[in-house]
């Protein structure tokens, strides 16, 4: 008896029901996820908001170290408008794309001439091309994307603008 419980626990583990939420993905959901990813960014390249909007959730939430609080659709899709604004060249090329679960994760590397003012960080216009790393997480919910975590390296950023910092 107990060879046949050890049996269906390794069963039970095996088709994920001892972990709901941990199911497996199949290698076409994983491809298709990454896929939906890379159609953002060039949804984002071409600056198709209608359509890039369709590829989230209603309730979708941004987590970036761009805003100091979680952000809406209409919030994140304003906050790509103010970028565009300031960087009217702006190209995101995906350097790597791992995708696991419900998540996807890219390393990427933005680039943008600033054409425009950053009154909140007190720079003026400069012309100078700007580079930055972003590792962007994604989770994917029936298809579409419900929320994502954004990490920007903002002190290369500011220091390639040359925004004044508190200590100097």
């Amino acid at each position: 008896m107990k060879n046949v419980n050890t049996k269906l626990l390794l069963c039970l583990i095996l088709a994920g029901f001892v972990c709901p939420g941990c199911k497996p993905s199949s290698n076409n959901q994983l491809e298709e996820n990454k896929a939906l990813v890379r159609r953002c960014t060039e949804l984002m390249e071409k600056r198709d908001w209608e359509n890039y909007a369709k590829l989230y959730t209603p309730d979708y939430i941004s987590h970036s170290t761009l805003s100091p609080n979680p952000q809406t659709l209409e919030e994140t899709i304003q906050t790509f408008r103010d970028v565009v604004a300031n960087f009217p060249d702006c190209s995101a090329t995906i350097e790597d794309i791992i995708a696991e679960g419900d998540k996807v994760v890219i390393r990427e590397l933005w680039r943008g001439t600033n054409k425009g003012d950053i009154e909140e960080l007190g720079v003026t216009a400069t012309g100078k091309e700007v580079t930055l790393q972003i590792i962007s997480i994604f989770r994917i919910m029936d298809g579409k994307i419900a929320e994502t975590w954004e990490i920007f390296d903002m002190m290369s950023f500011i220091n390639q603008v040359g925004a004044k910092t508190s200590s100097g």
